[in-house]
């Protein structure tokens, strides 16, 4: 029996075969070639095989996890087209008549390379994406099975085992046999691991160059996402331990669906709304199935993403009224246009920047584009007479940022009612609570609104100077700090004392382990990916907030010494 520990992802846990997937290597592939107009060719063919494959992956990531995750195989897409990335290519081939799999692999460090000499993380993440979109070009090529190894179909429950896996590998598995990762690499924030945790696989990560070994192939595995640990070749007593634990954790699973119908009502009576974060009308079945509340953050710049150019006011209304009318009049929270930092469109012609994630983005954008946010708003009202819609504004850092947005919605308003254009005059304002400046001005920014929303992702990263991408900060990126949390509870006051509600619809929202928490604050909603609904609900029926929490340290230590 062979324990590794590593970094757990899920809580999941798993029993199955192990499935080695070692990646080809560079020494694999040939290095000249004697015709460069036809090593050429192959790769524009391969390049078109390449953005075939990547438009599947994307409609299966579409249709089962959501665009969160599928929007990584558009950027793959747009980077087989880069103008600059191909010319490498051609330019190795034409120069030193290489293979056209070896200008590949010179022009992927190259590039990868130049991006990571920028010394930004954003752009050390697109070197990743590189790496990738070069090794199915390899595959393409060599006329390789671009799939994972793990995707063919198996009776045996497999344990995908690599050194790491690319995004398109974990899309391509077959969903019925594989039940879990484990790699010698990778983070909780690589692509990899999210899109893991998406479809439901038990996974750790970090786990050291065992799991490369061709020995282990074909070998019992116990994958455990909670503990962070991977067993090879387990006893009869582990392995009896963790089918317990699996079988445990079927019926929980069978639990969950029961809840259905059911109001998230604690046992001392407190009701908190559940809902769902969606991407666009594609999402909604998920919503449908997992009985959310509503939907507490509708990610509009989806409507932007994957388009030629700026979404006509008629195109978002049609999305808007379309998502109005399939909620039944359940409040859906759209927050407007929040482009900028990781998510952009060639359209849009941003200016790069040292430091995207502080730039210009969101409000800051639609205040320096003129129209963009009129366009956007006055779908949005016209949209509301077919449902019940609150629209929420992010990045807020200013009283008069809030003070303009009204204006500017009044502004609107107006003009359809001189239009003879029906809208919902009741339709509710809110802003996003994602920088820290908004929580230590919530008081004033209060009285302005109807709601607070945390962005708890964005806090996090803000209050403590933590890239939330930057695998090496994982110890120094705490989400449970005592400094985020009193943010989001110094907000949560401040919306009560004003009659405003407040929800969480980062991260944080489906962390179990603050659930009770964040009720105790008095957050009035929490808004995740529809398939965590159910568990936080399970969650919330089962605390009493009527009994006291659990002391804390110095809480204790005075009890103590006044004792004495």
């Amino acid at each position: 029996m062979i324990p590794c520990k590593g970094i757990g992802i899920n809580d999941y846990i798993a029993i199955g075969r192990a499935k080695v997937i070692v990646n080809h290597t560079d020494d694999d592939y040939p290095v000249k070639a004697d015709n460069p107009k036809k090593e050429i060719e192959r790769l524009h063919k391969a390049q078109e095989v390449a953005k075939t494959e990547l438009q599947k992956l994307h409609d299966k990531t579409l249709e089962t996890v959501g665009p969160d995750d599928a929007l990584i195989f558009e950027m793959h897409q747009m980077m087989l087209d880069d103008v600059e990335f191909t010319e490498m290519i051609e330019n190795e081939i034409n120069n030193n008549s290489s293979s056209a799999e070896h200008a590949v692999i010179v022009a992927r460090d190259n590039f990868s390379s130049m991006l990571l000499a920028l010394n930004d993380d954003y752009m050390s993440q697109r070197a990743d994406d590189v790496k990738d979109i070069s090794g199915r070009l390899l595959d393409c090529l060599s006329n390789a099975d671009s799939k994972a190894e793990g995707e063919e179909e198996s009776d045996v429950p497999l344990i995908i085992c690599a050194e790491d896996l690319l995004p398109s590998q974990v899309v391509s598995m077959d969903l019925d046999s594989v039940k879990a990762i484990a790699l010698g690499k990778g983070s909780k924030n690589s692509h990899a691991s999210i899109l893991a945790n998406s479809f439901g696989f038990a996974s750790v990560v970090n786990l050291g160059d065992v799991f490369t070994n061709a020995a282990v192939n074909g070998c019992v595995v116990i994958v455990d996402g909670k503990k962070g640990e991977v067993v090879i070749n387990p006893d009869k007593e582990t392995l009896l331990e963790a089918k317990q634990l699996e079988i445990a954790q079927k019926k929980h699973l069978a639990h969950l669906q029961e809840l259905k119908g059911q109001k998230a009502i604690t046992k001392d009576g407190k009701e908190v709304e559940l809902a769902a974060n969606i991407g666009g009308p594609e999402d909604i079945p998920g919503v449908i199935e997992n009985d959310a509340d509503g939907i507490g953050l509708f990610r509009s710049e989806f409507i932007y993403l994957g388009v030629d150019d700026y979404p006509t006011e008629e195109e978002q209304f049609v999305i808007y009224k379309n998502v109005l009318e399939k909620m039944e009049g359940k409040r859906v929270v759209v927050r407007t246009l929040d482009i900028g930092s990781d998510k952009s469109a060639d359209y849009f012609k941003l200016d790069e920047e040292e430091n995207p994630a502080l730039g210009l983005r969101a409000i800051r954008l639609c205040f320096s584009r003129d129209g963009l946010l009129g366009t956007q708003l006055r779908a949005l009202f016209r949209a509301s007479v077919y449902g019940r819609l609150a629209i929420m504004f992010p990045m807020i850092a200013n009283v008069w940022e809030v003070e303009r947005l009204i204006e500017i919605c009044n502004q609107v308003k107006a003009d359809l009612k001189s239009e003879g254009v029906k809208y919902d005059d009741n339709v509710e304002i809110g802003i996003m609570i994602e920088t820290p400046a908004a929580a230590l001005i919530s008081d004033q920014l209060a009285p302005l609104v109807d709601f607070f929303s945390v962005g708890t992702n964005d806090l996090t990263q803000y209050t403590l100077a933590c890239d939330r991408q930057n695998p090496n900060l994982i110890p120094f990126c705490d989400t449970h700090h005592d400094a985020v949390l009193s943010l989001i509870e110094r907000a949560a006051n401040a919306a009560h004392e004003n009659d405003a509600w407040i929800g969480i619809c980062g991260e944080l929202a489906n962390d179990s382990a603050l659930t009770e928490q964040f009720l105790r604050m008095g957050i009035d909603e929490l808004s995740m990916a529809s398939s965590h609904i159910l568990k936080i609900k399970d969650i919330v029926l089962n605390i009493d907030l009527s009994k006291k929490e659990k002391p804390t340290t110095t809480e204790i230590i005075v009890d103590d010494v006044l004792k004495k």
